[in-house]
């Protein structure tokens, strides 16, 4: 295999040394012990990602594409005996089009440096996620990544007008238009979008830009306890303001950011709703969620500067402080809105009745929550237990008021034992067979998205 494959790429490309190969034989979701892939390939262009895919189509090997790998699902872990094909030095952005208002890029093109090429433009790529300094394009689209703007503006799928595709078999194909409209025979770029690599490797993104907002205006509503928060996400919403950004922050995790970075937020209420208005209308829009805010119960300062970009940044930090957790991964479940308030209070219970700790950060604005239960490490396999039983509870509940098992982060291999309570057997079969018409062999990326 190592000798095919290095007929189409660079010697110093392809490695095969332990140390790269454990080095990105997984991602940042959870696993214990990883599996070895037999080869990791770097590629730098779309002829080698062809070569990889016909000779590991020829030979009947599986393939995992990963970027910088952040997926938090394990949507990037190796399987045993695979090629590990990365993509992360595909980082060119192609071309920025700014009367189009469409960018077109590679893969591993950075999120964030994405944004610094059409900011000059007066344009931005909307959706960021909290990895979006380190996270990829070619990640994003392979979960459908959200973010903290995903309120307003949605998440990744919403910003993807086409791709370029490498199937298993090594064919190149390009899906969807240029064009903010367009049904074009059926939505195979859609398809793709959260496929978790499993239908083909995206090889080129052209995304739909949004303009840059010539305004903001942030604001800080602090709650004597969560529930309160959650129905302060309501209250915004009854108001028919449309924040850019809406974020929930409980008092575990407000301590714990205190903690790690000297903040106080703590001392200020035992939950936070950080709020982000912007375009023209931001002034007015913040002046009625102070109003309505208040009317509940918060406290509101309007931070301003420095002050608003670390409370940013501090919220983009939530779920990957330093604390020394026997189990800190999580959920990404979402709910409908409406349920906010009852599901923030379940949470609570559960933590109360497993004994267990609950931190939670959410996407409030569109009902995306990320619980995280933890216990000391003294408590060993007790401990473990417990804390599978509470995150197993938290996505019952969550699928009893109509949410579903990941909002943004994937089902990867870690959320699989979850898709069947989510999923008929019928809709699940469907997707297998879907599976099946552009992978007949099985190579890409197996045990992941829908086993």
């Amino acid at each position: 295999m190592v000798e095919a494959l290095l007929s189409g790429v660079g010697a110093s490309r392809v490695l095969t040394d332990r140390n790269s190969r454990g080095s990105y034989a997984r991602d940042q979701g959870p696993l214990t012990e990883p599996a070895e892939p037999a080869v990791v390939v770097l590629a730098e262009n779309v002829d080698e990602v062809q070569h990889v895919m016909r000779c590991a189509h020829r030979l009947g090997v599986p393939v995992v594409a990963r970027g910088r790998g952040t997926s938090l699902s394990g949507g990037a872990h190796a399987v045993p005996g695979c090629i590990i094909l990365s993509l992360e030095r595909m980082n060119r952005i192609i071309e920025v089009r700014p009367q189009d208002e469409v960018a077109v890029v590679e893969p591993g093109v950075i999120n964030a440096d994405l944004n610094l090429a059409a900011a000059p433009h007066g344009l931005m790529y909307a959706p960021d996620p909290a990895s979006h300094a380190i996270s990829t394009l070619g990640g994003n689209v392979a979960t459908n990544a959200g973010g903290l703007r995903c309120a307003k503006y949605g998440v990744t799928r919403d910003s993807v007008l086409a791709l370029d595709v490498v199937l298993a078999d090594g064919t190149l194909i390009h899906t969807g238009h240029v064009t903010f409209k367009g049904v074009a025979g059926y939505d195979l770029t859609a398809l793709f979008i959260g496929s978790e690599g499993t239908l083909g490797i995206v090889v080129g993104i052209t995304v739909r830009l949004k303009y840059l907002p010539v305004e903001t205006r942030t604001l800080a509503a602090f709650f004597p306890d969560l529930p309160a928060a959650a129905a302060g996400v309501l209250a915004i919403g009854a108001a028919r303001v449309q924040p850019a950004i809406l974020e929930l922050l409980d008092g575990n995790t407000l301590a714990i950011l205190d903690a790690a970075f000297d903040s106080h937020l703590g001392e200020r209420g035992d939950a936070l709703l950080l709020v982000q208005t912007d375009g023209f209308g931001a002034a007015a829009e913040a002046a009625v969620v102070q109003e309505v805010l208040r009317a509940v119960g918060a406290t509101v300062e309007a931070e301003e500067g420095a002050e608003a970009g670390m409370l940013l940044d501090l919220r983009r930090n939530a779920r990957g402080d330093g604390v020394d957790d026997d189990f800190r991964v999580g959920e990404d479940v979402a709910v409908p809105r409406s349920q906010l308030v009852h599901y923030a209070a379940e949470l609570e219970r559960i933590a109360r009745d497993l004994g267990v700790r609950l931190r939670l950060v959410a996407h409030a604005g569109d009902g995306n929550l990320h619980p995280t239960f933890w216990v000391p490490r003294d408590e060993g396999v007790a401990g473990t237990s417990r804390l599978h039983a509470a995150l197993d509870e938290s996505v019952k509940v969550a699928l009893g008021l109509g949410g579903t098992i990941t909002g943004e982060h994937g089902v990867g291999q870690y959320k699989l034992k979850w898709l069947p309570w989510e999923q008929s057997p019928d809709v699940i079969d469907l997707q297998r067979r879907i599976k099946e018409a552009f992978d007949p062999r099985g190579i890409l990326n197996p045990g992941k998205a829908i086993s």
